[in-house]
């Protein structure tokens, strides 16, 4: 085995975000669309090649490193090595001298929040656990949170297990995170969902990142501080996917609909406009326009909403387009992802 590839799908969050980092409940699903592969290939020392335009770097699992604060592909696949070393070390895990180079290539736009950057951390740690011949020990509940210590303890990102979580078993999934579960295991409880009960999605983006990662910043520190309103928030957050899921399972697309304007407007009442950027407020403004709802995917600059008639549709388009944004028809990504060895 010279080579293997993984490839993760971007997501969406489709209601109860973000009360994933909160104990929260949400709803998220895989897209075709986009997509991040790391490639992981036998090399003499380990090395990273992350695209054209970036430097290669040598690494060492016994190096002390430290991960800068800029969130580039080539940061976060030498974090998500040095975390994966310390992580075997600490299970007493035997890596041996089997070195290798790690490359990636991605679709995903970039700081939109379509979990872009937890996309490579996912795929980078699941090429680790086959090259290694981890995959049994390590088990697989466990992979989203240390993709998500990654990012939070290596590069200080602000996040939750919800990206983490779906890019790991993919599909549409329900995810429930509560306080007792997350405590005492690490992991909550997560229920796979009919792709096919959910009803025809856009998505629209801005073609200009914004940074993604300081909008929770105000609302955790409020929350650790125990207050009301965002709790409740964070509760209201929740039912909006336990209302989703049942919307779905009885096929009433207009209440799922709702509910994400009614998740839209109260993002908007907890983060403030200036949190939320004048690209999604003026992206779900022009849906609404049309008679469509939006809400947010994640933290940056897309939307996600249902789609309506074909005339709604075409006009929508249209209009996002000369305001400058991109539109794009959902297509629901696999189950699950695989690799693929050479």
């Amino acid at each position: 085995m010279d080579s293997l590839k993984s490839k993760i799908h971007a997501r969406v969050g489709l209601l109860g975000n973000p009360s994933d980092g909160y104990y929260g409940k949400t709803i998220s699903c895989l897209i075709n669309n986009f997509a991040a592969e790391v490639t992981l290939t036998a090399a003499d020392e380990i090395s990273f090649l992350p695209g054209k335009n970036l430097p290669n770097c040598h690494f060492s699992a016994q190096a002390n490193y430290s991960a800068t604060e800029n969130n580039d592909g080539l940061c976060l696949l030498q974090a998500t090595c040095k975390l994966f070393f310390d992580e075997c070390s600490r299970r007493n895990l035997d890596v041996g001298e089997h070195n290798f180079s790690l490359d990636f290539t991605t679709t995903i736009p970039l700081q939109v929040g379509l979990a872009g950057s937890s996309a490579i951390v996912i795929a980078t740690l699941r090429v680790l656990l086959a090259w290694y011949g981890l995959e049994n020990k390590i088990p697989l509940q466990e992979l989203p949170q240390l993709a998500l210590d990654v990012e939070q303890k290596e590069l200080g990102i602000t996040a939750g297990q919800q990206d983490r979580v779906i890019q790991t078993f993919g599909g549409l999934l329900y995810m429930d995170f509560r306080e007792e579960l997350m405590k005492s295991r690490g992991y909550g409880e997560y229920q796979p969902l009919d792709t096919t009960s959910l009803p025809p999605l856009y998505l629209a983006y801005a073609k200009t990142p914004s940074s993604s990662g300081v909008i929770h910043k105000n609302v955790r520190e409020q929350w650790l501080q125990g207050d009301p309103v965002v709790h409740a928030a964070m509760k209201k957050f929740a039912s909006f996917a336990e209302d989703g899921k049942q919307a779905l399972e009885n096929h009433d697309h207009a209440r799922f609909s709702g509910l994400m304007g009614e998740a839209f407007l109260l993002r908007r009442q907890i983060f403030g406009d200036a949190a939320l950027g004048l690209d999604n407020l003026r992206m779900v403004e022009i849906a609404n326009s049309h008679q469509l709802t939006g809400t947010t995917c994640g933290s940056g600059g897309a939307i996600v909403g249902v789609k309506g008639t074909l005339a709604q549709n075409t006009a929508l388009q249209a209009n996002l387009a000369s305001a400058g944004y991109a539109y794009v028809d959902v297509e629901i990504g696999p189950r699950y992802t695989s690799l693929t060895r050479g």
